[in-house]
């Protein structure tokens, strides 16, 4: 078998260019569909699995200038995941945070590619900051001291160079509700953060199903990129709230109650037997 160039059965040789005619008419008929295609899986993206945020503030340095995009993890939030101690959250404003705080004007572009998440959203009011502390913690800062959460000092390194971890605005013991959360801002002395807000609706406490995700990873500018771990101070043993030994001992009746009645059967049967 002969190899061919093409032409064979074309005495004129104009197959080949008529092909290319209409393969070339079929790239421009299906790119809408594909740029349709593309678009959709941005905006799936962006609703249930990654988001980019801008940094608005100060609030987080040196973690975060202002003008870094960070993306943020929202696919752990599904899953019933709640915020965790030294995690560095996105959080929709629980009520008058931003109070006063001008809100940008973008254009019709803008908001086109924030709405399917290829640009950070201006119009937005959401905040960051690091978790300090969640529900069934107590957290405290007294003025010349460290932050405490459960009694346990916390070393943080994070906090901006020269910063006191609370000098500016002491708190505590403070309780933390279940399904909230404490948060502030790793530039202390530049942080409207928890500490602020105490006398607010939610008392400074930000309600877990504002919390829009996880920042993970700074991504923009390049010589920024940077991924956001938890600092080993918030693993430290004995951080987490002592467990309460009531639901401990109703554990302890529940699973000791059917023992109790498998061993009366036995006496029981055993005595009939005889």
């Amino acid at each position: 078998m002969s190899a061919t160039d093409g032409t064979e059965g074309d005495p004129g040789g104009t197959g080949g260019s008529d092909g290319a005619a209409k393969k070339q008419r079929s790239f421009w008929k299906e790119l809408p569909l594909l740029i349709g295609i593309a678009l959709l899986l941005a905006l799936v993206i962006k609703t249930f699995l990654v988001q980019a945020f801008s940094i608005p503030s100060d609030s987080m340095q040196n973690t975060l200038q202002q003008g870094d995009r960070v993306l943020v993890d929202k696919l752990t939030p599904w899953f019933g995941a709640e915020p965790e101690r030294g995690e560095v959250v996105v959080f929709h404003d629980p009520g008058g945070w931003l109070d006063g705080e001008p809100t940008p004007d973008p254009n019709a572009v803008q908001k086109f590619l924030s709405f399917i998440g290829l640009m950070p959203s201006a119009e937005e009011k959401d905040l960051i900051k690091r978790t300090i502390a969640v529900g069934g913690d107590t957290v405290e800062c007294k003025k010349g001291g460290p932050v405490k959460v459960n009694g346990k000092a916390l070393n943080e390194p994070y906090i901006f160079p020269g910063d006191t971890p609370c000098d500016d605005s002491p708190f505590g013991p403070v309780n933390v509700p279940e399904d909230k959360i404490w948060v502030m801002g790793d530039h202390r002395q530049n942080s409207l953060d928890s500490r602020y807000h105490t006398q607010d609706a939610n008392e400074g406490f930000v309600p877990v199903d504002k919390v829009v995700g996880r920042a993970v990873v700074v991504a923009w500018p390049i010589n920024r990129w940077a991924t956001l771990p938890v600092p080993d101070t918030f693993d430290q043993p004995g951080l987490s709230a002592a467990v309460s030994m009531a639901p401990v001992g109703a554990l302890s009746v529940a699973g000791a109650v059917p023992l109790v009645m498998w061993r009366r059967r036995r006496l029981t049967s055993g005595r009939t037997a005889g």
